[in-house]
């Protein structure tokens, strides 16, 4: 098992993308898992590869209801020491899924709370689901955003990622692979629409034109294993951000193993 550092605040993206999201958000007392897309047993191989502690996550906050994001959550929540934090809209959607959860609280998007030490912000966000969030978090002073599941940037979002020092971004698809690729036309026009997912050129586009260049880290998340490729999104980025000395470290999350803890 990997050691871990005692340091202000750290993200570690356990995996992301169609078939499983899963990170954590730590400070040095506290620790914030968000998303539940993998087995029990896979989550807690994949936090032991990070050097986190299932004994340290104080919440497990849900996203939203598809199944990436809460396949392993009603056996997870029940062997973790730790309240579930779900609004009311994914709440209902989960339907039967939510009755085993054994502690449960509730959130509403753009009223901030705290968990220990980290001040947690709710955003909602255009995606094709019942009440859908991102988040940003506070700790210790250090701002973080995580922001996937979403068909564009719109104004409350890009306003509330400025100032991230970390910046996890979608960046789903290149729209040429979608087009061409193997999915049913109907399933393109879903991921192509405003409630849909992030394309490379759209998130190029807040690259070179809105991003506040704040964050010394930027990952690339939530990548469709069918209509993109990691090499292919780290371009699209890079272009968009240019050359400058102040550019942040380019991250690219994957699906299958766990991103090496950024420190912040």
């Amino acid at each position: 098992m990997a050691k871990m550092a005692e340091v202000a605040a750290r993200v570690s993206i356990l995996g992301s993308g169609s078939g499983g999201n899963c990170a954590v958000i730590s400070s040095t007392a506290t620790s914030i898992m968000i998303d539940a897309g993998f087995s029990r047993r896979e989550t807690l191989r994949r936090l032991a590869a990070l050097g986190e502690s299932p004994e340290r996550i104080a919440a497990l906050l849900v996203s939203h209801e598809h199944n990436d994001h809460v396949a392993g959550l009603p056996v997870l929540a029940r062997s973790l020491p730790c309240p579930v934090f779900v609004n009311e809209g994914t709440r209902a959607a989960l339907g039967a899924a939510a009755a085993p959860l054994p502690r449960v609280e509730a959130f509403a998007a753009g009223r901030p709370f705290a968990i220990g030490d980290i001040e947690v912000s709710p955003i909602s966000v255009p995606h094709d689901a019942a009440d859908p969030v991102a988040f940003t978090f506070r700790v210790e002073g250090v701002k973080i955003g995580l922001i996937t599941d979403l068909g564009y940037i719109p104004e409350n979002v890009r306003e509330a990622v400025r100032g991230c020092a970390c910046l996890v971004f979608e960046s789903n698809h290149d729209l040429d692979m979608l087009k061409a690729g193997p999915y049913p036309w109907p399933l393109k026009q879903r991921v192509l629409s405003r409630v849909g997912h992030l394309s490379n050129d759209c998130l190029a586009a807040f690259l070179s034109e809105g991003f506040d260049g704040a964050a010394a880290h930027l990952v690339l998340a939530h990548l469709s294993q069918n209509n993109n490729l990691p090499e292919l999104a780290r371009l699209t980025a890079e272009q968009a951000l240019g050359g400058g000395c102040h550019r942040p470290q380019l991250h690219v999350a994957s699906q299958d193993v766990p991103l090496p803890s950024i420190v912040l």
